[in-house]
């Protein structure tokens, strides 16, 4: 495991990723990489401070020359999101992340690799050690848990960070620096249930809808890939129609950012009417993948007997189970009017966990417009209150808007078309970044973001590119040496 990304450039930048792969560091288990970053700092003598919340901001004086340059707080999120194949068997508590080397990019075996936003510690921890590498006074802003309601950035006390220009190292494309966010919340609608005996002469099944690719459900909303949590209340509304089934248990999706790559549901139904549900489970798997035929092409619905003499939904939890998951905002809402191709407003159903008295059916909702989200957000409460499901809306957080004048974007369009002969875009981004609380937390300064081509993120195919790794990094420390 030691030493697979021997031999590549930038040796630092590299060489420190492969050490965080080695620290289990999924949201809400930050404790080992925050200790970590606190010891690399302690190890080459730099200031540094571990608040209460496991953030950890280290600071380092400007290289001779720059020492009346403007602060530049560099910044990123020290958690990942774990997500693996249903078939690896692989623990995110304890297991170091399982890297390879196949051509330019660095994969995984079937989990995810924390580039996002393990990239982001590495290049700024070798800035941190280097000693010829010319920059303004730094600061560096690691933050916990970004991934599921960024409650490391919420957490900081304001006055703790200060600087004059702030870097976010939290993008996935090469050349496309942002420069404005979406805001963000998540919904959690609870459905009371009850069970009831199961009816005699009933088998049950278990039935799994998979083979999706999913995704992030921010920056690749827009590409239209199914959720499987989605496509699970279609298929139960079909089988109750055609089938006449009863539901056990519905569970589906990993993370509230994530679509959801699986979902399944523990049914049953009258043994005369077997053949009629596996007939439209065929059926219905065909409608799938044709109507998915460009985004979701694997998708598979598969069937197995399960246990029998498992306590099944009442017709009116049933009922009222189908139509939330047939009924609640899935994926683009609205389109940007200023922005071209820019996505406005979504929703992911990120979340479906059967309990023991309810059922928890979790979105996360974003936009750039305030207003906007506030209305998907009334939509799901809308339907909560036709249900009889509560509602709770959970870790709101701002959005980021465009500023006319950035003198640190100018410069690094400037400094892009010197290096690499071409004009960087500066966009937007339909996802959350932590630039909008850092606003409040160390105030309205100078603020952009970049970062290397990975791609895939949230998923099990995550991939990082060598070359965009190294081209980025060279560009960072390029724009530091032109802010003296």
């Amino acid at each position: 495991m030691n030493d697979i990304l021997r031999g590549l450039e930038p040796e630092a930048v590299f060489r420190n990723f492969e050490s965080l792969t080695r620290i289990p560091r999924g949201s809400g288990n930050e404790k080992g990489v925050s200790d970590f970053l606190f010891s690399f700092a302690k190890q080459h003598r730099l200031e540094v401070v571990q608040d209460p919340s496991l953030n950890v901001i280290i600071r380092k004086n400007a290289t001779p020359g720059y020492e009346k340059s403007k602060r530049v707080i560099l910044q990123g999120h020290m958690d990942m999101v774990a997500v693996k194949e249903d078939d690896i068997d692989f623990d995110f508590e304890k297991d170091p992340i399982p890297i390879l080397i196949d051509g330019d990019m660095i994969r995984t075996k079937g989990t995810t690799l924390g580039a996002d936003d393990g990239i982001a510690l590495a290049m700024t921890m070798a800035i941190l050690e280097s000693k010829t590498i010319e920059h303004p006074p730094l600061t560096a802003l690691f933050t916990i848990s970004e991934e599921t309601g960024m409650d490391g950035v919420i957490n900081l006390k304001p006055g703790t960070v200060s600087g004059d220009v702030l870097i976010n190292i939290d993008s996935e494309e090469e050349g496309i620096f942002l420069a404005s966010c979406a805001g963000g919340i998540n919904v959690d609608m609870t459905l009371p249930v009850s069970f009831i005996d199961p009816f005699e002469d009933n088998e049950f099944y278990e039935i799994i809808v998979k083979g999706l690719i999913g995704g992030h459900s921010g920056s690749e909303i827009n590409k239209n890939r199914a959720s499987a949590i989605v496509l699970l209340g279609r298929l139960l509304q079909i089988l109750d129609e055609q089938a006449g089934i009863e539901i056990s248990y519905v569970n589906g999706g990993i993370k509230m950012n994530a679509v959801p790559k699986s979902a399944k549901a523990v049914i049953s139904v009258q043994k005369g009417n077997i053949d009629k549900l596996k007939e439209a489970i065929k059926n219905t798997q065909d409608i799938f993948r044709n109507e998915y035929s460009s985004s979701d092409s694997n998708i598979v619905i598969d069937i197995k007997c399960d246990k029998e003499n498992q306590k099944i939904l009442s017709r009116e939890s049933k009922k009222k189970l189908i139509g939330i998951l047939r009924v609640l905002p899935f994926g683009v809402q609205a389109m940007s009017a200023d922005i071209d191709d820019l996505v406005e407003t979504s929703s992911n159903i990120g979340m479906l966990e059967t309990k023991a008295d309810s059922i928890l059916i979790s979105s996360s909702v974003r936009s750039s417009v305030k207003s906007r989200k506030e209305e998907i957000c009334k939509r799901i409460q809308a339907v909560g209150e036709i249900t009889g499901s509560t509602v709770e809306l959970n870790s709101d957080y701002p959005d980021w808007q465009f500023k006319k004048n950035s003198p640190i974007r100018d410069l690094m369009v400037k400094t892009y078309k010197d290096m690499f002969g071409k004009d960087a875009k500066v966009a937007a981004i339909h996802a959350g970044l932590e630039c909008g609380y850092l606003i409040e937390k160390v105030g309205d300064i100078d603020m952009i973001s970049l970062g290397p081509n990975m791609y895939d993120v949230h998923t099990p195919d995550e991939h990082l590119s060598i070359s965009s790794t190294k081209r980025i990094f060279e560009f960072l420390c390029q724009v530091l040496k032109r802010m003296k």
